[in-house]
């Protein structure tokens, strides 16, 4: 059992999500930078809109507490996290467009093509993906630029075609979307296309901590539990969560005639898949002691969070 109280946990992670919301103020202000031409406003209201003012931040957060375990400064891990945060945040706003899940509500607002229109959300989006990449290769994250390139080719892969833009068109097959009977495997989907930013946020503290392989792959096995724990209890929201709770719509998946967890396994059998996944994921980073205490209280929370 981890040796985090809820109450400490809340409090880091709160604390995170603070300043990652304050980071990522700044990341988006309309100071002009070096080599840009213009920051233009509707397009930085836009992104501020969709990035700003929302969500628990569990990806920075996931970023903080993998490299504090390796004693790496804060402020380049929130570096690191407010990169992963703008690729979760652009993924957010083309999910909801009209094209893809087709939501009108995003943690308790319309959705940003609801707000403004389709060219300005795809556009935001597309903002954020390519400041996520200017981040992520700041000198201020690690002196070495070694470790800095291993952080982005990370990024890229588990953001990507073989991650959540290749898990994103899996799903979309999954519904028919382009015809065909295609075999629908949830357990691929979810890895690529929830799990494997999740699992960045885990292996990116152990690149910056220059971990040894024995570490980097505890995180990496950690980082797999934890997201498709994560996906799981997802899908358990979709059925048993009301749209207040979630800040969008409740039976999404349903209706959209997704092929989730939940209808593979049944509530009970995808509720005890969890804690077996809860088990793997503190099994995996035992092997840092009382330093994983923090990580095994995050697992806790993806498996028992309500929205």
């Amino acid at each position: 059992m981890t040796g985090t109280s809820p109450s400490d946990f809340a409090k880091r992670l709160d604390k995170t999500a603070d300043d990652t919301e304050a980071l990522l103020g700044r990341l988006l202000s309309d100071d002009i930078l070096h080599d840009e031409i213009a920051r233009p406003k509707r397009l930085m209201d836009a992104m501020r809109y969709s990035s700003l003012n929302g969500g628990k931040r569990l990806r920075p957060f996931l970023v903080v507490e993998s490299a504090a375990v390796f004693g790496v400064p804060r402020e380049a891990a929130l570096l690191v996290g407010a990169a992963l945060e703008c690729i979760h945040c652009y993924s957010l706003i083309h999910d909801d467009l009209p094209a893809m899940d087709n939501s009108d509500l995003r943690r308790g607002r319309p959705t940003l093509h609801k707000k403004t229109d389709d060219a300005t959300a795809i556009l935001a989006g597309d903002g954020l993906l390519t400041l996520a990449f200017d981040i992520v290769t700041r000198d201020e994250i690690h002196r070495d630029a070694n470790v800095r390139l291993l952080l982005t080719r990370a990024l890229a892969r588990c953001a990507g075609i073989g991650g959540m833009v290749g898990g994103q068109i899996l799903d979309l097959a999954g519904e028919g979307r382009f015809g065909g009977n295609e075999p629908i495997d949830v357990a691929r989907i979810q890895q690529m296309k929830t799990g494997a930013l999740l699992r960045y946020g885990c292996i990116a503290g152990a690149i910056l901590g220059q971990a040894s392989q024995k570490e980097y792959q505890a995180l990496d096995d950690y980082g797999r539990a934890l997201g498709e724990a994560f996906q799981i209890a997802d899908d358990l929201l979709d059925v048993e969560g009301d749209a207040a709770a979630l800040g969008k719509p409740a039976g999404a998946d349903a209706a959209l005639g997704k092929t989730t967890f939940v209808t593979q396994l049944g509530i009970e059998g995808a509720k005890q898949r969890v804690r077996d996944l809860l088990a793997r994921a503190d099994s995996a980073v035992s092997i840092f002691g009382d330093r994983a205490a923090v990580l095994q209280a995050a697992a806790r929370f993806v498996a028992e969070r309500k929205n």
